[in-house]
């Protein structure tokens, strides 16, 4: 009898330790899986915030761009009337 009592608690330990390494590959998988989603989440908000600078960047170049237009429009207008007055003088 003590033979096979030796031998079912070797079993039993054997399992247990089965279950007790494939735990802590659960876990650390977890936590590798859990690592690798933070870092998704950090790059995907450091996209957004390069998407937003460019955005401005490209905002601020046609807020210029739309200036320019409209001094050259007032030029273009000032020379209009400035003709005008040339001919009808």
């Amino acid at each position: 009898m003590s033979t096979l009592l030796v031998i079912a608690i070797v079993v039993v330990a054997l399992i247990v330790i089965a279950m007790l390494v494939s735990a802590a590959r659960k876990s650390r998988q977890r936590r590798e899986f859990g690592e690798v989603q933070s870092e998704a989440k950090h790059d995907d908000v450091q996209h957004h915030r390069e998407r937003a600078s460019e955005s401005r960047t490209e905002a601020a170049i046609a807020e210029e761009k739309a200036k320019r237009a409209k001094v050259e429009a007032d030029l273009d207008e000032e020379r209009a009337r400035s003709r005008e007055r040339e001919l009808s003088e």
